[in-house]
This record gives structure tokens, C-alpha cells and sequence, in this order.
């Protein structure tokens, strides 16, 4: 009776060292994630201080502003002299949006034919895809601005529409796995009841497949969206036809820091309401997208 008792002493207090340090484990994981937190928040926090601050100039003395303005970002709008805020953005959206229509239906189109049609040269465009995807796109910025310059769309939006959108087929792996995992028997039973490959797609696989459709138009808009290589290399000096990011950098250029340091500020608070807007409306089905999109042979 005796030796039981200790027996049971033994294991209550196992348990309960057990838990204890299960407790402690988790008290330091969310002392870490909380310090992750505050350095990854702190720059975002500093950057809309910054947009509101009254005082110009690129550096103060002190953390906390003097002073509190909204006139930064009404100048963004209003003064145009040198740079023009409210056109670029614009651009930046036109562009971000069409492409966006493009390479959705293009990483689709061919995620899909990859995943379920074979033919035989299924596999070697395949591994050319990956092995081309492995390279860097700044790599061929060169030649593909002279491609552009050779048809003479060079410094225009449209330019950049088909940058963007041309080489978007490259990205299906990941559409391709999600694809993979939809049962190929509702296929086979549709079209035996008369429906043909295009109908298939369009009405019963893209209706069971919103998370990567939300996945691969998320990549890309925000593809455009955050750009700075291609859209510099092909818009040159063409002010007016500039995107978001080629015109935040000019406000930083050594005669404009001092001056437009704050505005720049608030800019790049703005080019972030969009992208945030979009993650936290579709972040579900985002998050889904790339736990389903395993990709497979």
C-alpha cells in the first residue's frame, strides 16, 4: 500500500515538473515572439510618426515629433511642381490591376494544363520553367529593354503591363499543386456528360479552387505593386509615366531629402493602405492557398 502511495507521488510530481516547464516553454516562446513583434512593428510605427512630423529634414535630435501636421500628406496631392504623387499612384494601380487580370489567367491556364494534361513535352517544360525560375528577372532587364526599345513601347505603362505579365506563366508550380489535389474524377465525369476542357475549367475547377485563385492574384498585383528594377530601367526620365516606387526614390536624391523627407514619409504610408487593405481582406484564403499548394510530379 505503501510502495503505491510512493507510486503515485512519483508520478503526480512527473506530471507536474512536466507541466511547469511546458508553462515556462511557452512563457519564453511569447517573450520572444512579443520582442519579434516590437522590432518588426518599430519601423512601420517610426515611418507614420515621420509622415506626421512638422518639422523637415531627413534627421531631428529626437525620437517624438515636436510637432503634428497633415499638411505632408496634402502637399503629396496639391504640389506638383517637382514630383506627382497622385499620377504615379494611379499609374502604379493601373498597372498593378492589368497586370493582375493577365498573369492570373496566365499562372491558371497553365497550372491547369500542366496538372491535368498530358502530352510529350509535358515534363521537360517543366523542369525548364524550374530550372529558369532559379535565376533572378533582373538578369534579362537588359535585353528585354531592348526588345521594348526595338518595338518602340519603351518609357510607357504598356511596357510595363507586358514585362510583368509575360513572364507570370513561369510561376505555376505552386497553382499546379493545388490543382493536383482537386479529384480527377470530377473531370472525367463532366466531360463524359458532353462538357469540353474549357467548361471544366471554367465551372467546375475554378469554383473549388478560390484559394490560389486569391494566392496567385495576390503575387500578382503586388508584383507591379513594389517593383523598382524593371520600371527604372524602362521608364528612364519619363516623369510622368513613373510608378510609385521610381518616384519615392527621387524624393530621396540628395537636393530633395531635406525638403520632401517628410512627404516621402507619408507616401510610403500610402502605398501601404492598398497591399494591407487586400492581405487582411483575403488572408484566409490566402493562408489556405499555400498550406493546399504542395507541388507534385
Amino acid at each position: 500500500m505503501i510502495k503505491k502511495e510512493k507510486n503515485d507521488f512519483a508520478t503526480y510530481y512527473d506530471n507536474s515538473s512536466a507541466k511547469k516547464r511546458q508553462k515556462g516553454g511557452t512563457i519564453v516562446s511569447y517573450i520572444v515572439l512579443i520582442i519579434l513583434s516590437i522590432i518588426w512593428v518599430f519601423p512601420i510605427f517610426l515611418l507614420i510618426l515621420t509622415s506626421f512630423r512638422e518639422e523637415p529634414g531627413s534627421f531631428t535630435p529626437y525620437f517624438l515629433p515636436k510637432g503634428y501636421t497633415l499638411d505632408n500628406y496634402i502637399r503629396l496631392f496639391t504640389e506638383t511642381d517637382q514630383f506627382y504623387y497622385g499620377k504615379w499612384f494611379m499609374n502604379t494601380l493601373f498597372v498593378a490591376i492589368i497586370t493582375c487580370i493577365i498573369s492570373t489567367f496566365f499562372v491558371l491556364s497553365v497550372s491547369y494544363t500542366m496538372s491535368r494534361l498530358r502530352f510529350k513535352m509535358r515534363k521537360p517544360l517543366m523542369n525548364i520553367a524550374l530550372i529558369l525560375g532559379m535565376f533572378p528577372a533582373f538578369m534579362s532587364m537588359i535585353a528585354v529593354y531592348y526588345i521594348l526599345k526595338g518595338f518602340g513601347i519603351t518609357q510607357s505603362l504598356a511596357a510595363l503591363i507586358l514585362v510583368y505579365s509575360c513572364s507570370s506563366g513561369l510561376g505555376f508550380y505552386i497553382a499546379k499543386g493545388f490543382f493536383d489535389t482537386v479529384p480527377k474524377s470530377f473531370d472525367e465525369a463532366a466531360i463524359l456528360d458532353g462538357a469540353t476542357r474549357w467548361q471544366v475549367f471554367w465551372k467546375i475547377t475554378i469554383p473549388m479552387s478560390k484559394p490560389i485563385i486569391i494566392y496567385t492574384i495576390l503575387m500578382s498585383f503586388m508584383g507591379p505593386w513594389v517593383d523598382f528594377i524593371f520600371a527604372s530601367v524602362i521608364m528612364g526620365d519619363k516623369y510622368e509615366n513613373y510608378t510609385i516606387a521610381l518616384g519615392l526614390f527621387k524624393m530621396l536624391e540628395r537636393e530633395f531629402i531635406s525638403t520632401y523627407y517628410t512627404r516621402f514619409a507619408a507616401g510610403g504610408v500610402l502605398v501601404s493602405i492598398p497591399i494591407a487593405i487586400l492581405f487582411i481582406a483575403t488572408q484566409k484564403f490566402y493562408v489556405s492557398g499555400i498550406t493546399s499548394g504542395a507541388v507534385k510530379g
